[in-house]
């Protein structure tokens, strides 16, 4: 069990081997995580992407299919991470004109005994990194950043929101 008082990493055991958690006795609970991540770019590559003509297509559109399906594979990448029958994947991806570049925020939900974080975090970045590799030709000085947790909601630990909003 972990407490704030005595914290220590689920997926390692008595003997330090890293190993899956068993979350079997866990009750099924609605879990739904909220991650973000954005792609600052040149204004030109920017401005390329949203009038639709980089080279490869649709920079937006395959991103955000990129970032659905990376989420339901999440245990495909991660070795720790339990196989979920997620019920909801959206991604979000939002012109940034301040970056400049897009703002991608990805929003996981299941019924079901464990967490939803990673498969939240997976899918920014998968979306993240399929806006770099889609634009790359014409910008390799892309920057990916601040992809982290937002929110999560349901389980044992309860409701969790990054402290001072998505800014700090």
């Amino acid at each position: 069990m972990t407490s704030r008082a005595n914290p220590h990493l689920t997926h390692i055991d008595a003997s330090g081997q890293a190993n899956m958690v068993d979350v079997g006795d866990k009750a099924e609970t609605t879990r739904l995580a909220v991650a973000e991540g954005y792609v600052k770019m040149k204004d030109s590559t920017r401005d390329l992407i949203l009038a639709g003509n980089a080279a490869k297509g649709d920079v937006l559109g395959t991103a955000r299919i990129a970032g659905i399906m990376a989420a339901k594979r999440t245990s495909d990448l991660i070795p720790l991470c339990h196989p979920l029958m997620l019920t909801k994947v959206t991604v979000d991806i939002a012109d940034a004109p301040d970056l400049p570049g897009f703002r991608v925020e990805a929003s996981v939900k299941l019924t079901g005994r464990t967490g939803v974080e990673m498969e939240a975090l997976t899918a920014v970045s998968i979306a993240c990194l399929t806006i770099y590799d889609m634009a790359k030709a014409v910008d390799k000085a892309m920057e990916i950043g601040a992809v982290r947790l937002v929110s999560k909601s349901g389980g044992k630990s309860g409701d969790w929101r990054r402290p001072g909003g998505t800014e700090d």
